[in-house]
């Protein structure tokens, strides 16, 4: 007699959990993998641009936008363009939990270069934080749930209007609304927790909205045309404002502090608020049992471990240019002369 019930449900959920990972993954993750390499090189080449810029201008930092007619800068836009397209695909044949702890990888590529290139030194402290990301990472990849099918652009619509995603929307937006008014005026130039803050907050919204735009052009193009229905275009316009708004805050970030804390500070924060928007829209977890859970938990836990080592990546020999005279790029937060 076949068993079933519970016991049965689960005991599938769990084979079907370890089929392997699926061509739709390794899709995401080639694509990924790509992404994190040039998205890696243009932290750094925006870096030299912020900082060519600042010399001759009003530095980001301070509110100043000359950065946008400094070659290099647009550069380092383009090789980040790069990446985020290929980015952009990888969220439409992988889930988000699989996609975006790979870019612990360009944590790693943009701290080599800015040791190199902008002669940021990066201790022994820092390499283990490297390290410990990509460790997390690659526990939640190797146990990330298959993609789900879906055959239309309203399925997505309809999940991100349920009551449990929109709660967490209306959470998000007001504490970014809260970020921007109270704290960045006053804390913006001292703790690189408030314009990274605002980045991920607003980052796991636009990334939800890509994926939901990703899925959307990719049964496009696979003949069932989803350009004509209104929650693509919506998915779109929420994608070029978040997108907006990221640049803006990122670029400030840069300009302000460090690479080597701007990077992994960002990457921890932007990945577990992505990771949470992913499982309360598209209900991965739904589609596992305990033990990849588990799994995937420890991985997660092993990625915010390596938070801990972030302000060891704070180079005090690293310098910005202003107004001629050099000044030392601040860590986490700045050192408060006694």
């Amino acid at each position: 007699m076949a068993v079933s019930g519970p016991a049965s449900s689960s005991e599938s959920s769990w084979r079907d959990s370890n089929k392997g990972m699926s061509n739709g993954n390794i899709k995401g993750l080639i694509l990924a993998l790509s992404s994190s390499f040039f998205i890696g090189a243009s932290f750094i080449v925006k870096k030299k641009g912020l900082k060519i810029a600042g010399s001759s201008g009003v530095r980001a930092g301070a509110g100043g936008y000359s950065y946008l007619y400094e070659p290099l800068w647009w550069v380092g836009m383009i090789t980040m363009v790069i990446g985020e397209i290929a980015n952009f695909a990888a969220y439409a044949f992988a889930p988000a939990i699989l996609v975006t702890p790979l870019g612990a990888l360009s944590i790693i590529i943009s701290a080599a270069l800015a040791h190199v290139i902008l002669g940021e030194r990066l201790n022994i402290f820092g390499i283990l934080g490297c390290v410990l990301c990509v460790v997390g990472s690659t526990t939640i990849v190797l146990h990330a749930p298959q993609e789900r099918e879906i055959e239309t652009v309203k399925e997505v619509w309809d999940l991100a209007t349920e009551p449990a995603f929109l709660l967490y929307v209306a959470l998000m937006v007001a504490t970014t609304l809260v970020l921007i008014t109270r704290f960045v005026p006053r804390y913006g130039q001292t703790y690189v927790i408030v314009y990274i803050g605002v980045c991920s907050i607003v980052g796991s919204l636009s990334v939800m909205s890509v994926k939901a735009l990703g899925i959307a052009l990719k049964l496009t193009f696979s003949g069932m045309n989803q350009l004509t229905y209104p929650q693509t275009w919506a998915f779109a316009m929420v994608v070029i404002i978040c997108v907006i708004i990221q640049m803006n805050y990122l670029n400030k970030a840069l300009d302000t502090f460090n690479t080597a804390v701007v990077s992994p500070t960002y990457y921890v924060m932007f990945t577990s608020l992505t990771i949470l928007a992913s499982i309360i829209m598209f209900k991965d977890w739904d589609r596992q049992g305990a033990i990849q859970i588990f799994t995937q938990m420890c991985g997660f836990v092993t990625i915010l471990a390596a938070s801990s080592t972030t302000p060891s990546f704070s180079m005090r020999h690293s310098k910005h240019v202003e107004d001629g005279r050099e000044l030392e790029a601040m860590p986490l937060q700045r050192e408060t002369s006694l």
